[in-house]
Protein backbone atom coordinates (compact mmCIF):
# COMPACT_ATOMS: atom_id res chain seq x y z
CA UNK A 1 0.00 0.00 0.00
CA UNK A 2 1.43 3.37 -1.04
CA UNK A 3 1.92 6.06 1.57
CA UNK A 4 -0.42 9.02 1.19
CA UNK A 5 1.41 12.16 0.12
CA UNK A 6 -0.31 15.41 1.07
CA UNK A 7 -0.03 18.17 -1.52
CA UNK A 8 -1.33 21.74 -1.40
CA UNK A 9 -2.54 23.26 -4.67
CA UNK A 10 -3.62 26.81 -5.39
CA UNK A 11 -6.30 28.12 -7.72
CA UNK A 12 -4.68 31.53 -8.15
CA UNK A 13 -7.16 33.94 -9.65
CA UNK A 14 -7.16 37.42 -11.19
CA UNK A 15 -10.07 39.91 -11.19
CA UNK A 16 -11.01 38.89 -14.74
CA UNK A 17 -11.80 35.36 -13.51
CA UNK A 18 -8.78 33.64 -15.02
CA UNK A 19 -6.61 31.22 -13.04
CA UNK A 20 -2.99 30.14 -13.34
CA UNK A 21 -1.75 26.77 -14.62
CA UNK A 22 1.81 25.52 -14.86
CA UNK A 23 3.29 22.95 -17.26
CA UNK A 24 5.36 20.25 -15.60
CA UNK A 25 9.02 20.30 -16.59
CA UNK A 26 11.09 17.52 -18.20
CA UNK A 27 12.54 15.10 -15.69
CA UNK A 28 9.45 15.12 -13.47
CA UNK A 29 6.51 12.74 -13.34
CA UNK A 30 4.04 13.52 -16.16
CA UNK A 31 6.30 16.00 -18.01
CA UNK A 32 4.35 18.35 -20.27
CA UNK A 33 1.12 17.99 -18.29
CA UNK A 34 -0.57 21.08 -16.83
CA UNK A 35 -1.37 21.51 -13.15
CA UNK A 36 -2.39 24.01 -10.50
CA UNK A 37 0.73 25.37 -8.77
CA UNK A 38 1.64 24.05 -5.33
CA UNK A 39 3.69 21.35 -3.72
CA UNK A 40 4.21 18.78 -1.02
CA UNK A 41 3.16 19.47 2.56
CA UNK A 42 6.23 19.09 4.75
CA UNK A 43 6.15 17.49 8.24
CA UNK A 44 4.73 19.93 10.78
CA UNK A 45 3.09 22.12 8.12
CA UNK A 46 -0.58 22.70 7.53
CA UNK A 47 -1.67 22.50 3.88
CA UNK A 48 -2.41 26.24 3.93
CA UNK A 49 1.05 27.09 5.25
CA UNK A 50 2.63 24.73 2.71
CA UNK A 51 0.85 26.49 -0.14
CA UNK A 52 1.93 29.95 1.01
CA UNK A 53 5.53 28.71 1.13
CA UNK A 54 5.35 26.88 -2.21
CA UNK A 55 3.87 29.82 -4.10
CA UNK A 56 6.60 32.06 -2.77
CA UNK A 57 9.30 29.56 -3.78
CA UNK A 58 7.79 28.53 -7.14
CA UNK A 59 6.30 31.79 -8.38
CA UNK A 60 7.66 34.57 -6.19
CA UNK A 61 4.22 35.75 -5.11
CA UNK A 62 3.02 36.61 -1.61
CA UNK A 63 -0.31 35.20 -0.52
CA UNK A 64 -2.37 37.56 1.65
CA UNK A 65 -5.55 35.45 1.90
CA UNK A 66 -6.73 32.05 0.76
CA UNK A 67 -9.91 30.04 1.16
CA UNK A 68 -10.16 26.27 1.69
CA UNK A 69 -12.02 24.69 -1.20
CA UNK A 70 -11.81 21.01 -2.25
CA UNK A 71 -9.82 17.93 -1.33
CA UNK A 72 -9.32 15.14 -3.86
CA UNK A 73 -7.32 11.91 -3.75
CA UNK A 74 -5.65 10.30 -6.74
CA UNK A 75 -3.66 7.10 -7.18
CA UNK A 76 -0.70 7.66 -9.48
CA UNK A 77 1.74 4.92 -10.44
CA UNK A 78 4.34 6.46 -8.15
CA UNK A 79 2.18 7.75 -5.27
CA UNK A 80 -1.20 8.05 -3.61
CA UNK A 81 -1.72 11.81 -3.55
CA UNK A 82 -4.14 13.78 -1.37
CA UNK A 83 -4.58 17.21 -2.92
CA UNK A 84 -5.78 20.10 -0.77
CA UNK A 85 -7.08 22.83 -3.08
CA UNK A 86 -7.28 26.44 -1.95
CA UNK A 87 -8.62 29.47 -3.76
CA UNK A 88 -6.01 32.23 -3.73
CA UNK A 89 -7.75 35.49 -4.54
CA UNK A 90 -5.59 37.97 -2.60
CA UNK A 91 -1.91 37.96 -3.54
CA UNK A 92 0.76 40.34 -4.69
CA UNK A 93 4.00 40.29 -6.64
CA UNK A 94 4.96 39.57 -10.21
CA UNK A 95 4.62 35.94 -11.26
CA UNK A 96 8.06 34.54 -12.11
CA UNK A 97 8.19 30.82 -12.70
CA UNK A 98 11.02 28.81 -11.17
CA UNK A 99 9.95 25.19 -11.68
CA UNK A 100 7.56 24.86 -14.65
CA UNK A 101 8.26 24.76 -18.37
CA UNK A 102 5.53 27.34 -18.98
CA UNK A 103 2.72 29.22 -17.26
CA UNK A 104 -0.71 30.15 -18.66
CA UNK A 105 -3.71 32.12 -17.43
CA UNK A 106 -6.84 30.17 -18.35
CA UNK A 107 -10.64 30.09 -18.02
CA UNK A 108 -12.47 26.86 -17.11
CA UNK A 109 -15.04 27.21 -19.91
CA UNK A 110 -12.44 27.80 -22.63
CA UNK A 111 -9.28 25.97 -21.67
CA UNK A 112 -6.55 26.31 -24.28
CA UNK A 113 -3.82 24.10 -22.80
CA UNK A 114 -3.64 20.29 -22.56
CA UNK A 115 -3.28 17.69 -21.23
CA UNK A 116 -4.23 18.32 -17.61
CA UNK A 117 -2.64 16.29 -14.83
CA UNK A 118 -5.22 13.55 -14.06
CA UNK A 119 -5.78 14.58 -10.45
CA UNK A 120 -6.37 18.19 -11.51
CA UNK A 121 -8.82 17.54 -14.36
CA UNK A 122 -12.04 17.24 -12.29
CA UNK A 123 -11.31 20.62 -10.71
CA UNK A 124 -12.06 22.33 -14.02
CA UNK A 125 -15.74 21.41 -13.95
CA UNK A 126 -16.01 22.62 -10.36
CA UNK A 127 -14.61 25.95 -11.53
CA UNK A 128 -17.40 26.15 -14.12
CA UNK A 129 -20.06 25.94 -11.40
CA UNK A 130 -21.46 29.44 -10.78
CA UNK A 131 -20.97 30.89 -7.30
CA UNK A 132 -24.59 31.81 -6.64
CA UNK A 133 -27.76 29.73 -7.06
CA UNK A 134 -31.20 31.30 -7.13
CA UNK A 135 -34.01 28.96 -6.01
CA UNK A 136 -37.45 29.79 -7.36
CA UNK A 137 -40.62 30.13 -5.25
CA UNK A 138 -43.25 31.08 -7.80
CA UNK A 139 -45.82 29.08 -5.85
CA UNK A 140 -45.52 31.65 -3.05
CA UNK A 141 -45.11 34.95 -4.91
CA UNK A 142 -46.82 34.15 -8.22
CA UNK A 143 -45.42 33.07 -11.58
CA UNK A 144 -45.37 36.56 -13.08
CA UNK A 145 -43.53 38.03 -10.09
CA UNK A 146 -41.00 35.19 -10.09
CA UNK A 147 -40.28 35.55 -13.81
CA UNK A 148 -39.81 39.30 -13.39
CA UNK A 149 -37.40 38.66 -10.50
CA UNK A 150 -35.61 36.03 -12.60
CA UNK A 151 -35.09 38.48 -15.47
CA UNK A 152 -33.68 41.08 -13.08
CA UNK A 153 -31.34 38.57 -11.44
CA UNK A 154 -30.12 37.23 -14.80
CA UNK A 155 -29.43 40.79 -15.93
CA UNK A 156 -27.44 41.31 -12.72
CA UNK A 157 -25.30 38.24 -13.38
CA UNK A 158 -27.06 35.21 -11.84
CA UNK A 159 -25.94 32.10 -13.73
CA UNK A 160 -27.44 29.15 -11.81
CA UNK A 161 -31.15 28.62 -11.17
CA UNK A 162 -32.91 25.81 -9.33
CA UNK A 163 -36.59 25.36 -10.16
CA UNK A 164 -38.21 24.25 -6.89
CA UNK A 165 -41.99 24.55 -6.99
CA UNK A 166 -43.83 22.14 -4.63
CA UNK A 167 -46.89 24.44 -4.52
CA UNK A 168 -47.52 24.46 -8.30
CA UNK A 169 -49.52 21.63 -9.85
CA UNK A 170 -47.87 19.40 -12.44
CA UNK A 171 -48.98 21.35 -15.51
CA UNK A 172 -48.11 24.73 -13.99
CA UNK A 173 -44.72 23.47 -12.85
CA UNK A 174 -43.92 22.08 -16.29
CA UNK A 175 -44.88 25.28 -18.11
CA UNK A 176 -42.98 27.38 -15.58
CA UNK A 177 -39.85 25.21 -15.93
CA UNK A 178 -39.91 25.57 -19.72
CA UNK A 179 -40.09 29.36 -19.42
CA UNK A 180 -37.30 29.51 -16.83
CA UNK A 181 -35.05 27.39 -19.06
CA UNK A 182 -35.79 29.60 -22.06
CA UNK A 183 -34.95 32.81 -20.23
CA UNK A 184 -31.96 31.42 -18.36
CA UNK A 185 -30.35 29.84 -21.40
CA UNK A 186 -30.75 33.08 -23.33
CA UNK A 187 -28.64 34.70 -20.60
CA UNK A 188 -26.06 31.90 -20.53
CA UNK A 189 -27.26 30.51 -17.18
CA UNK A 190 -27.66 26.90 -16.03
CA UNK A 191 -30.96 25.45 -14.78
CA UNK A 192 -31.50 22.41 -12.55
CA UNK A 193 -34.91 20.99 -11.63
CA UNK A 194 -35.60 20.01 -8.05
CA UNK A 195 -36.42 16.35 -7.58
CA UNK A 196 -37.79 15.56 -11.04
CA UNK A 197 -35.36 14.03 -13.54
CA UNK A 198 -38.12 13.44 -16.10
CA UNK A 199 -39.12 17.11 -16.04
CA UNK A 200 -35.48 18.15 -16.30
CA UNK A 201 -35.15 16.18 -19.51
CA UNK A 202 -38.52 17.27 -20.88
CA UNK A 203 -37.93 21.00 -20.42
CA UNK A 204 -34.32 20.99 -21.63
CA UNK A 205 -32.79 21.84 -18.25
CA UNK A 206 -29.10 21.28 -17.61
CA UNK A 207 -29.60 18.86 -14.76
CA UNK A 208 -31.43 17.78 -11.64
CA UNK A 209 -31.17 18.76 -8.00
CA UNK A 210 -31.87 15.79 -5.73
CA UNK A 211 -33.66 15.96 -2.41
CA UNK A 212 -31.87 14.35 0.54
CA UNK A 213 -34.27 11.37 0.52
CA UNK A 214 -33.56 10.81 -3.18
CA UNK A 215 -29.82 11.01 -2.55
CA UNK A 216 -30.09 8.32 0.14
CA UNK A 217 -31.85 5.95 -2.28
CA UNK A 218 -29.60 6.67 -5.25
CA UNK A 219 -27.42 3.86 -6.59
CA UNK A 220 -25.77 5.70 -9.46
CA UNK A 221 -25.47 9.29 -10.61
CA UNK A 222 -28.22 10.32 -13.08
CA UNK A 223 -26.94 10.72 -16.63
CA UNK A 224 -27.31 14.49 -16.88
CA UNK A 225 -24.65 17.17 -17.30
CA UNK A 226 -25.22 18.73 -13.87
CA UNK A 227 -26.41 16.85 -10.77
CA UNK A 228 -26.50 18.18 -7.22
CA UNK A 229 -28.21 17.37 -3.95
CA UNK A 230 -29.54 18.90 -0.75
CA UNK A 231 -27.58 17.77 2.30
CA UNK A 232 -27.92 18.32 6.04
CA UNK A 233 -25.16 16.13 7.49
CA UNK A 234 -21.61 14.99 6.85
CA UNK A 235 -22.91 11.54 5.93
CA UNK A 236 -25.11 13.00 3.19
CA UNK A 237 -22.26 15.18 1.91
CA UNK A 238 -19.94 12.17 1.70
CA UNK A 239 -22.66 10.23 -0.12
CA UNK A 240 -22.96 12.99 -2.72
CA UNK A 241 -19.19 13.04 -3.14
CA UNK A 242 -18.97 9.24 -3.46
CA UNK A 243 -21.57 9.34 -6.26
CA UNK A 244 -19.47 12.05 -7.97
CA UNK A 245 -22.24 14.62 -8.03
CA UNK A 246 -21.26 18.05 -9.26
CA UNK A 247 -22.17 19.93 -6.09
CA UNK A 248 -24.05 19.79 -2.81
CA UNK A 249 -26.15 22.39 -1.02
CA UNK A 250 -25.74 22.45 2.78
CA UNK A 251 -27.85 24.29 5.32
CA UNK A 252 -29.27 25.94 7.09
CA UNK A 253 -26.58 28.45 7.94
CA UNK A 254 -29.19 30.68 9.60
CA UNK A 255 -32.79 30.05 10.66
CA UNK A 256 -35.19 30.70 7.78
CA UNK A 257 -38.96 31.18 7.33
CA UNK A 258 -38.97 28.00 5.23
CA UNK A 259 -37.73 25.89 8.17
CA UNK A 260 -38.65 27.75 11.39
CA UNK A 261 -37.13 26.27 14.52
CA UNK A 262 -34.50 24.26 12.64
CA UNK A 263 -31.13 24.62 14.35
CA UNK A 264 -28.79 26.82 12.36
CA UNK A 265 -25.25 25.72 11.56
CA UNK A 266 -23.58 29.11 11.61
CA UNK A 267 -20.49 29.61 9.50
CA UNK A 268 -18.28 27.60 11.87
CA UNK A 269 -20.65 24.64 11.76
CA UNK A 270 -20.90 24.88 8.00
CA UNK A 271 -17.12 24.91 7.68
CA UNK A 272 -16.71 21.83 9.85
CA UNK A 273 -19.26 19.79 7.89
CA UNK A 274 -18.06 20.88 4.44
CA UNK A 275 -14.32 20.60 5.06
CA UNK A 276 -12.12 18.56 2.71
CA UNK A 277 -14.81 17.27 0.38
CA UNK A 278 -14.12 16.43 -3.26
CA UNK A 279 -17.13 18.38 -4.59
CA UNK A 280 -18.16 22.04 -4.23
CA UNK A 281 -20.66 22.92 -1.50
CA UNK A 282 -23.07 25.87 -1.65
CA UNK A 283 -24.26 27.44 1.60
CA UNK A 284 -28.04 27.70 2.10
CA UNK A 285 -30.30 29.22 4.70
CA UNK A 286 -30.85 32.90 5.33
CA UNK A 287 -27.96 33.91 3.09
CA UNK A 288 -27.73 36.62 0.46
CA UNK A 289 -25.11 37.96 -1.97
CA UNK A 290 -23.63 40.07 0.85
CA UNK A 291 -22.62 36.79 2.56
CA UNK A 292 -20.45 35.58 -0.32
CA UNK A 293 -17.12 36.49 1.29
CA UNK A 294 -18.04 34.86 4.61
CA UNK A 295 -19.28 31.77 2.80
CA UNK A 296 -16.10 31.29 0.80
CA UNK A 297 -13.90 31.95 3.83
CA UNK A 298 -15.74 29.03 5.48
CA UNK A 299 -14.96 26.70 2.57
CA UNK A 300 -18.17 27.18 0.58
CA UNK A 301 -18.03 27.35 -3.19
CA UNK A 302 -20.73 30.00 -2.98
CA UNK A 303 -24.31 30.51 -1.82
CA UNK A 304 -27.79 29.23 -2.63
CA UNK A 305 -30.80 31.34 -1.72
CA UNK A 306 -34.54 31.63 -2.19
CA UNK A 307 -35.57 35.08 -0.98
CA UNK A 308 -32.02 36.43 -0.93
CA UNK A 309 -31.49 35.62 -4.60
CA UNK A 310 -34.43 37.68 -5.83
CA UNK A 311 -34.18 40.76 -3.61
CA UNK A 312 -34.11 43.98 -5.60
Amino acid sequence: MKKIVDVAAGVITRPDGSFLLGQRAPGTFYPGYWEFPGGKVEPGETPAAALVRELDEELGIRVHALNPWLMREHHYEHAHVRLHFFEVHDWSGEVNDHVHSALAWQWADRLKVAPMLPANGPILKALRLPRAMGITHAGEIGVAAQLAALDAALSAGLRLVQVREPLLDEDERGAFAVEVVRRAHAAGALVVINGDEALARACGADGVHLRAVQLAALEARPDLPWVGASCHSRTELERAAALELDYAVLGAVRETPTHPGQAALGWDGFGRLAAELSIPVLALGGVAPADMSAARASGAHGIAAIRGAWAA
